[in-house]
Protein backbone atom coordinates (compact mmCIF):
# COMPACT_ATOMS: atom_id res chain seq x y z
CA UNK A 1 0.00 0.00 0.00
CA UNK A 2 1.38 2.96 -1.24
CA UNK A 3 1.26 6.33 1.08
CA UNK A 4 1.11 8.71 -1.94
CA UNK A 5 0.59 8.33 -5.89
CA UNK A 6 2.28 10.63 -8.87
CA UNK A 7 1.02 11.54 -12.20
CA UNK A 8 3.28 13.44 -14.80
CA UNK A 9 0.96 15.81 -17.60
CA UNK A 10 -2.25 14.79 -15.52
CA UNK A 11 -4.27 17.18 -18.44
CA UNK A 12 -3.19 18.05 -21.70
CA UNK A 13 -0.84 21.32 -21.94
CA UNK A 14 -3.81 23.36 -23.46
CA UNK A 15 -6.30 22.23 -21.21
CA UNK A 16 -3.97 22.64 -17.88
CA UNK A 17 -3.29 26.43 -19.43
CA UNK A 18 -6.97 27.06 -20.16
CA UNK A 19 -7.58 25.51 -16.47
CA UNK A 20 -5.13 27.64 -15.04
CA UNK A 21 -6.02 31.06 -16.92
CA UNK A 22 -9.73 31.17 -15.53
CA UNK A 23 -9.07 30.16 -11.92
CA UNK A 24 -6.65 32.80 -11.37
CA UNK A 25 -8.75 35.27 -13.23
CA UNK A 26 -11.65 34.46 -10.86
CA UNK A 27 -13.60 37.01 -9.64
CA UNK A 28 -13.79 34.44 -6.21
CA UNK A 29 -9.92 34.88 -6.25
CA UNK A 30 -9.56 36.62 -2.56
CA UNK A 31 -7.86 35.83 0.99
CA UNK A 32 -7.99 32.29 1.50
CA UNK A 33 -11.02 31.25 3.08
CA UNK A 34 -8.98 28.51 5.24
CA UNK A 35 -7.97 29.73 8.76
CA UNK A 36 -4.62 28.61 10.36
CA UNK A 37 -1.59 28.18 8.31
CA UNK A 38 -3.35 28.51 5.08
CA UNK A 39 -3.09 32.86 6.07
CA UNK A 40 -0.87 33.27 3.80
CA UNK A 41 -1.91 32.31 1.25
CA UNK A 42 -5.00 33.27 -1.53
CA UNK A 43 -7.68 31.51 -3.32
CA UNK A 44 -11.37 30.18 -2.89
CA UNK A 45 -12.84 27.38 -2.30
CA UNK A 46 -16.19 24.85 -3.35
CA UNK A 47 -18.18 22.28 -1.07
CA UNK A 48 -19.68 19.69 -3.30
CA UNK A 49 -21.38 15.98 -2.78
CA UNK A 50 -21.34 13.54 -5.91
CA UNK A 51 -24.91 14.76 -5.68
CA UNK A 52 -23.90 18.10 -6.39
CA UNK A 53 -21.62 17.71 -8.70
CA UNK A 54 -23.74 18.06 -11.48
CA UNK A 55 -24.48 21.51 -10.77
CA UNK A 56 -20.77 22.61 -9.92
CA UNK A 57 -19.98 21.66 -13.36
CA UNK A 58 -23.13 23.72 -15.18
CA UNK A 59 -21.76 26.30 -12.80
CA UNK A 60 -18.28 26.19 -13.49
CA UNK A 61 -17.75 24.47 -16.97
CA UNK A 62 -13.68 24.80 -17.31
CA UNK A 63 -13.60 21.93 -13.90
CA UNK A 64 -15.09 19.44 -15.95
CA UNK A 65 -12.17 17.35 -17.12
CA UNK A 66 -10.18 18.59 -14.03
CA UNK A 67 -12.84 16.58 -11.68
CA UNK A 68 -13.02 13.58 -14.61
CA UNK A 69 -9.24 13.31 -13.52
CA UNK A 70 -9.34 13.80 -10.27
CA UNK A 71 -11.87 11.75 -9.40
CA UNK A 72 -11.24 8.65 -11.87
CA UNK A 73 -10.58 5.96 -9.23
CA UNK A 74 -7.81 4.29 -11.37
CA UNK A 75 -5.85 7.17 -10.48
CA UNK A 76 -5.73 6.37 -6.42
CA UNK A 77 -5.88 3.17 -6.47
CA UNK A 78 -2.22 2.21 -5.52
CA UNK A 79 -3.32 4.02 -2.44
CA UNK A 80 -5.17 0.65 -1.72
CA UNK A 81 -4.31 -1.98 -0.03
CA UNK A 82 -2.64 -5.04 -2.68
CA UNK A 83 -6.08 -7.10 -2.25
CA UNK A 84 -8.04 -4.23 -3.56
CA UNK A 85 -5.98 -3.52 -5.64
CA UNK A 86 -5.81 -7.38 -7.21
CA UNK A 87 -9.18 -8.02 -6.48
CA UNK A 88 -11.40 -4.82 -6.18
CA UNK A 89 -12.42 -2.68 -3.11
CA UNK A 90 -13.50 -4.23 -0.48
CA UNK A 91 -17.86 -4.30 -0.36
CA UNK A 92 -17.80 -2.23 3.09
CA UNK A 93 -15.28 0.25 1.48
CA UNK A 94 -17.51 3.37 0.44
CA UNK A 95 -16.69 5.43 -2.53
CA UNK A 96 -15.66 9.19 -1.97
CA UNK A 97 -19.04 10.88 -1.89
CA UNK A 98 -17.73 14.36 -0.54
CA UNK A 99 -15.68 16.82 -1.66
CA UNK A 100 -13.93 19.89 -0.80
CA UNK A 101 -12.10 21.72 -3.84
CA UNK A 102 -9.38 24.69 -2.91
CA UNK A 103 -7.39 26.93 -5.12
CA UNK A 104 -4.27 27.92 -3.06
CA UNK A 105 -2.08 30.80 -4.72
CA UNK A 106 1.09 31.59 -2.52
CA UNK A 107 3.78 33.77 -2.96
CA UNK A 108 7.08 33.61 -2.72
CA UNK A 109 8.40 33.33 0.73
CA UNK A 110 4.76 31.57 1.52
CA UNK A 111 3.82 27.88 2.32
CA UNK A 112 1.78 26.29 4.49
CA UNK A 113 2.45 24.78 7.89
CA UNK A 114 2.10 20.66 9.31
CA UNK A 115 -1.76 20.19 8.94
CA UNK A 116 -3.55 16.91 8.00
CA UNK A 117 -6.59 17.85 5.87
CA UNK A 118 -9.88 17.89 8.02
CA UNK A 119 -12.14 20.37 6.42
CA UNK A 120 -15.21 18.77 6.18
CA UNK A 121 -15.59 17.31 9.52
CA UNK A 122 -17.27 20.06 11.63
CA UNK A 123 -20.06 20.57 8.80
CA UNK A 124 -20.24 16.90 8.29
CA UNK A 125 -20.75 16.31 12.32
CA UNK A 126 -18.30 13.57 12.15
CA UNK A 127 -15.51 13.53 15.04
CA UNK A 128 -11.86 13.24 13.52
CA UNK A 129 -13.34 12.54 10.20
CA UNK A 130 -10.49 13.10 7.72
CA UNK A 131 -10.65 12.52 3.77
CA UNK A 132 -10.31 8.61 2.09
CA UNK A 133 -6.84 11.00 -0.15
CA UNK A 134 -6.05 14.20 -1.30
CA UNK A 135 -5.55 15.01 -4.48
CA UNK A 136 -3.43 18.23 -5.87
CA UNK A 137 -2.91 19.53 -9.37
CA UNK A 138 -0.27 21.59 -10.19
CA UNK A 139 -1.67 24.82 -12.12
CA UNK A 140 1.58 26.87 -12.16
CA UNK A 141 5.04 26.64 -10.98
CA UNK A 142 7.19 30.30 -11.12
CA UNK A 143 10.19 30.00 -13.93
CA UNK A 144 13.74 29.45 -11.74
CA UNK A 145 11.54 29.32 -8.62
CA UNK A 146 13.66 26.87 -6.10
CA UNK A 147 11.81 25.17 -3.12
CA UNK A 148 7.73 24.86 -2.69
CA UNK A 149 7.99 21.18 -2.19
CA UNK A 150 5.07 19.37 -0.53
CA UNK A 151 6.55 17.00 2.32
CA UNK A 152 4.81 14.12 3.76
CA UNK A 153 4.93 12.44 6.58
CA UNK A 154 3.16 10.05 9.05
CA UNK A 155 4.11 10.35 12.62
CA UNK A 156 6.65 12.99 11.92
CA UNK A 157 8.10 10.75 9.91
CA UNK A 158 8.70 11.67 6.57
CA UNK A 159 7.41 9.36 3.79
CA UNK A 160 8.09 11.87 0.90
CA UNK A 161 8.56 14.56 -1.03
CA UNK A 162 6.84 15.89 -3.94
CA UNK A 163 8.68 18.84 -6.07
CA UNK A 164 6.03 20.44 -7.65
CA UNK A 165 5.93 21.27 -12.07
CA UNK A 166 2.81 22.18 -14.14
CA UNK A 167 0.62 19.29 -14.85
CA UNK A 168 2.00 16.62 -12.02
CA UNK A 169 -1.08 15.25 -10.15
CA UNK A 170 -0.34 13.64 -6.83
CA UNK A 171 -2.65 11.64 -4.88
CA UNK A 172 -1.99 11.00 -1.22
CA UNK A 173 -3.75 9.03 2.00
CA UNK A 174 -5.97 11.44 3.48
CA UNK A 175 -4.74 10.89 7.22
CA UNK A 176 -1.34 12.20 6.35
CA UNK A 177 0.52 15.44 8.04
CA UNK A 178 1.56 17.40 5.17
CA UNK A 179 3.27 20.60 4.85
CA UNK A 180 4.31 23.42 2.07
CA UNK A 181 7.66 24.49 1.98
CA UNK A 182 8.20 28.12 0.84
CA UNK A 183 9.67 28.78 -2.71
CA UNK A 184 12.21 31.60 -3.46
CA UNK A 185 12.96 32.96 -6.83
CA UNK A 186 10.85 33.15 -9.68
CA UNK A 187 10.65 37.02 -10.43
CA UNK A 188 8.21 39.65 -9.01
CA UNK A 189 4.34 38.63 -8.60
CA UNK A 190 5.20 35.11 -8.93
CA UNK A 191 2.45 32.38 -7.35
CA UNK A 192 2.47 28.36 -7.11
CA UNK A 193 -0.81 27.66 -7.87
CA UNK A 194 -2.41 24.37 -7.44
CA UNK A 195 -5.72 22.66 -7.11
CA UNK A 196 -6.48 20.38 -3.74
CA UNK A 197 -9.27 17.79 -3.53
CA UNK A 198 -10.00 16.82 -0.26
CA UNK A 199 -11.86 13.52 -1.16
CA UNK A 200 -14.27 11.83 1.53
CA UNK A 201 -16.56 8.80 2.20
CA UNK A 202 -19.27 9.40 4.70
CA UNK A 203 -22.36 7.39 5.53
CA UNK A 204 -25.60 8.79 4.38
CA UNK A 205 -26.79 10.32 7.81
CA UNK A 206 -23.43 12.67 7.70
CA UNK A 207 -23.79 12.92 3.52
CA UNK A 208 -26.94 14.58 4.67
CA UNK A 209 -25.47 17.49 6.72
CA UNK A 210 -23.37 18.71 3.84
CA UNK A 211 -24.51 21.07 1.23
CA UNK A 212 -24.80 19.72 -2.15
CA UNK A 213 -22.84 22.58 -3.49
CA UNK A 214 -21.31 26.01 -1.66
CA UNK A 215 -18.76 28.37 -2.50
CA UNK A 216 -16.64 29.32 0.13
CA UNK A 217 -14.97 33.03 -1.20
CA UNK A 218 -13.95 35.97 1.10
CA UNK A 219 -14.11 38.03 -2.28
CA UNK A 220 -17.18 39.58 -0.95
CA UNK A 221 -20.99 40.04 -2.23
CA UNK A 222 -20.05 41.74 -5.08
CA UNK A 223 -18.46 38.98 -6.69
CA UNK A 224 -21.36 37.10 -5.68
CA UNK A 225 -23.88 39.36 -7.73
CA UNK A 226 -21.09 39.84 -10.59
CA UNK A 227 -21.47 36.11 -10.65
CA UNK A 228 -25.14 35.75 -10.97
CA UNK A 229 -25.01 38.82 -13.53
CA UNK A 230 -22.63 36.99 -15.99
CA UNK A 231 -25.04 34.12 -15.32
CA UNK A 232 -28.16 35.83 -16.67
CA UNK A 233 -29.84 36.07 -13.47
Amino acid sequence: MSEYVTHRDALPEAALEALRGTLLSSRFVARSPLMGTFQSSRGFALIFTEAGRPTLEERFPFLRDYLARVLEPTGWRGLLPWRERLFGPKPERRAPNAFYVNLLLLEAGRGVGRHIDATLQEPSGVPGATPEHVSVLYLSVPEGAKGGALVLSRERLSVGEVHPRPGLLVHFRGDLTHEVRPFTGGGDNALRASLVCEQYAFAPEALARLPAFRIQSKAGFAAYLEDHRARGG
